[in-house]
Formats: C-alpha cells, structure tokens, sequence
C-alpha cells in the first residue's frame, strides 16, 4: 500500500516536468546493468531501445542477457525484447507504434518507463515523436505504372509535389519515381488522413535523457574483450542454428556486424575464424563511433543529454545518474 502511494505521488509530481527516463550509448558501455539499476531505484520498467533484441533467436550477437535484469533479488520488468519473428522486417515506425503501446501501460500502472539502448533511430523516432507514416504498396498502380512512360511518371510527380523543384533528383530512376508517387498519392489520400489523426493521440513523452559512454581506449577494449566472450559462448552456432532453421544468408547479412560477418565467415568469405574476428572487431569499433556522431546530431536538433562521467565503473556511474535523478525530483 505503502509503496503504491509512493509511486502514485512520484508519478504525480513529475506531471509538470519528465515522465520518463532515457539512457542511451554506444555499444559496449554497460547500458543494461546500469539501466536495470536506475530502474530498481524508481521501481520503473525498462524499454528497450535495440533493434536486433527486438529479434526472437538473436541472442548471443546481440548481447541479449537477460540474467543482468535480476538484480538485487527481483527481475526488474523489461519490454520490447524478443517480440519479432525473425522472418518480419521490423522498422522504426513499428518500433515507435509497440512503443506508444508499452509506454501507456507502464504509466497507467504508476510506474516510470526507463528507455535504455543504443538504436540512434528508434530513440529519436520516440523522443523527437516523428511522424511516420505507414504507406503501404498500392498493387493497382504499380500494375498500370509499369507501362508508362518514364516522362510521364515524372510529370504526374511533379503535379502530386506542386512543382516543387527540390524533387528533380527523383526523376532520373524509374523505382524511385513510382515509389515518390506510391507516398504522394497515399499522403493525400483520405485513408492517410485518418491515420494521422491517430497521431494526435500518441503519449506525450517528456524524457529526462542521460548519455553514458567511455574513453575511446577503455571502449576499444570493451569491445574486443566482449566479442571474444560472445565467440566463446557459441554465438557462431548461434549463426548455423538460425541458417539451419530457415534465416538465409542473405537475411542474416542484413542484420549488420556479428550476424553479417560470422555469416560470412560460415560461408566460406574469410580465410579463418581469426581474420573474421579481427575485421569484425574493427567494424563494430567504427559503429560504436557512428553512434556517438548520431547522439551528437540529436544534441544539434534540441536534445538535451545530460552525460555521465566517463569513467568505467558502474557504481560511480550510477552514482552520477542518481544526481542527475534527484535534482529533476526523480527521487
């Protein structure tokens, strides 16, 4: 009872300000175990920010541990992990729909929502609200669309745009020009504007955000010392049992770094397991640096992050957050 009033208040006194917690990062900075620990200090729920843990059978590559969600004798409740088959193409707009729909129900429960991941795109999707939009294949018009001229698809594209000269690259390839009209003719389309007015019922997400990562040297070493971990726990197995199972090659390259090069690695593309691992070491090194250069982005486009010390250790990290924390009365 006790613990319900406190969480009703809580919640009733950030009303006016945050509603919620983001903790975003690079890969290989601990985002989870301090994630789980902001969140058994609110006695929140986490959400994933991850776009390959949203994947049932990626385990191992994509570090989806989910022993480090029991912490201090309880399993701090977490959401959007292992929801998509692997054989779905998930996306950020269905990303940022399961979102809303976790979102809500965490809040109606009294609970504070901790977003926690690293998916530069899916955390803006949600923290900037982007209004996407679902445009599905319009079949009837790609039949007629196919024997038509390709002036004459440019033509009927400028007309849909207004005129608007800043589409004339649009006009040079054939797919390009039918899917600009595909998005054109939906956008304008009654169905399209039903749609959007759904958005206007979309939760208002007021995030306090924290960024933690750490000094390049300590994050290369991180990196390295993790992927040899993950190699050693089966995550090449891992790989032959999804293929065995039905992932194709080619769908498990789509995934990106530890499924695209051990796939590779399986079907004959590198020399040995060591010149995989050394190329895959380097890959995920330029990701961990092509998020941070995203984060930054987010800041230039009114973000506001508020970054823990770069310092490696957990507690002293956490420490850090609960300031921040407390002084935005999450406390």
């Amino acid at each position: 009872m006790l613990r319900d009033l406190q969480s009703f208040l809580k919640m009733a006194s950030l009303q006016s300000s945050y509603n919620c917690v983001v903790l975003l990062g690079p890969t290989a900075v601990g985002k989870t175990a301090l994630g789980v620990r902001i969140a058994d200090f609110l006695e929140g729920e986490i959400v994933s920010a991850d776009s390959r843990q949203v994947y049932k059978g990626l385990d191992i590559g994509s570090g989806k541990d989910l022993a480090e969600y029991e912490f201090r004798g309880r399993t701090v409740p977490y959401h959007l992990i292992d929801i998509a088959e692997l054989s779905c193409e998930y996306s950020v707009f269905l990303y940022q729909q399961d979102f809303y729909k976790v979102f809500k129900s965490i809040l109606e429960k009294g609970k504070i929502p901790v977003i926690v991941g690293g998916t530069g795109m899916y955390l803006d999707a949600v923290i900037r609200n982007y209004d996407l939009i679902p445009v599905p294949e319009n079949k009837e018009f790609r039949e007629w669309a196919k024997d038509v001229p390709l002036e004459e698809l440019g033509k009927m594209l400028l007309e849909l745009k207004g005129g608007s000269l800043h589409v004339m690259r649009d006009l040079l390839e054939r797919e390009r020009v039918i899917k600009a009209i595909e998005i054109e003719k939906f956008i304008q389309s009654p169905e399209c504007a039903e749609f959007k007015k759904s958005l206007e019922a979309r939760p208002e997400i007021r995030p306090l955000v924290l960024g933690t990562t750490l000094e390049r040297a300590t994050l290369r070493a991180n990196i390295k010392r993790r992927l040899f971990e993950r190699l050693d726990s089966g995550m090449i197995e891992e790989v032959e049992r999804l293929h065995s199972e039905g992932a194709s090659w080619e769908r498990l390259e789509k995934l990106g770094l530890e499924y695209r090069f051990v796939s590779e690695f399986l079907e004959g593309k590198f020399s040995s397991k060591e010149e995989m691992a050394e190329k895959l070491n380097i890959a995920i090194g330029q990701f961990a640096k092509r998020q941070e250069t995203w984060f930054r982005g987010m800041e230039k486009n009114g973000v506001k992050i508020n970054w823990l010390p770069k310092i490696p250790d957990l507690d002293a990290r956490f420490a850090a957050a609960r300031k921040f924390l407390e002084d935005a009365n999450f406390s």
